[in-house]
């Protein structure tokens, strides 16, 4: 869960270093000129501390914010793209895709990710 403006006022300290470092730039280009812009990066920012609960790491070990990327299908539902160090471990552990799902109100954003492997039907690749 994320507090919208505890992020909103690390985006106003940090500007455009923070986000850079943060979010890919397919991420800011989704939330960018959003009517409710600042709740659908907490919304990401939290969709990738649960990814990275599910790899059970913490951010450590090499790994960068962008490694974990949300993507939106046209329906609207977020997917999760890894690279780097997260797509490794993932690799590691055998998990061939990572579900997620955020919501978001003014005050929060709370998203939930679990890990599938082919076993347990996950069918795509979570590096595409």
């Amino acid at each position: 869960m994320v507090e919208c403006a505890r992020l909103d006022e690390i985006i106003a300290r940090h500007g455009e270093r923070f986000l850079q470092r943060v979010f890919t730039e397919t991420e800011l280009a989704y939330c960018r000129g959003k009517k409710r812009e600042i709740e659908h990066l907490a919304g990401r920012f939290a969709a990738k501390e649960a990814v990275l609960k599910v790899l059970g790491t913490g951010w450590r070990n090499g790994i960068n914010w962008t490694d974990i990327e949300i993507r939106n299908e046209p329906s609207g539902q977020p997917r999760v793209r890894l690279s780097g160090r997260c797509l490794e471990i993932a690799d590691e552990m055998a998990l061939t895709k990572v579900l997620v799902s955020i919501s978001h109100i003014s005050t929060h954003a709370v998203a939930t990710a679990i890990g599938l492997t082919a076993s347990h039907g996950g069918a795509l690749g979570i590096g595409d």
